[in-house]
């Protein structure tokens, strides 16, 4: 997966200035998964058939990670395991990241934009 985006894209689902469309129980999930893991950016994805006949979405030798969780995940001060491989190999510069974008701040913040007033919030594990 590159790591070449700077800026997250216009409905990216880290960004703050639009409206949530996640559900709290996803925000979890992705918060889980990039603690080692990565997350594409979701316009450099394409569909695929699963095992299930449903559709999912899948990497390409051209996808890149979410600027929007690489953001995110600076503002956190928590890059994660494959941020920081990467940087050490040249293949992220996280100076080069707006992070001026309109980013939720962290993960329990981005879940409680999805979730109803008095609902359950999401937290650290």
């Amino acid at each position: 997966m590159k790591y070449t985006k700077t800026t997250p894209c216009d409905n990216c689902p880290f960004r703050s200035d639009i409206p949530a469309y996640l559900t709290p129980e996803r925000v979890i999930d992705i918060g889980k998964a990039l603690v080692r893991g990565e997350f594409p950016c979701h316009k450099t994805t394409v569909p695929c058939e699963d095992d299930d006949g449903g559709c999912d979405m899948m990497e390409t030798p051209d996808s890149q990670h979410c600027a929007g969780a690489l953001i995110m995940l600076e503002k956190m001060e928590r890059p994660s395991q494959m941020m920081r491989i990467c940087e050490r190999l040249g293949l992220y510069d996280r100076r080069k990241l707006n992070m001026e974008a309109p980013v939720y701040g962290d993960f329990e913040e981005m879940a409680a934009a999805q979730t109803p007033r008095g609902s359950r919030r999401w937290k650290a594990e």
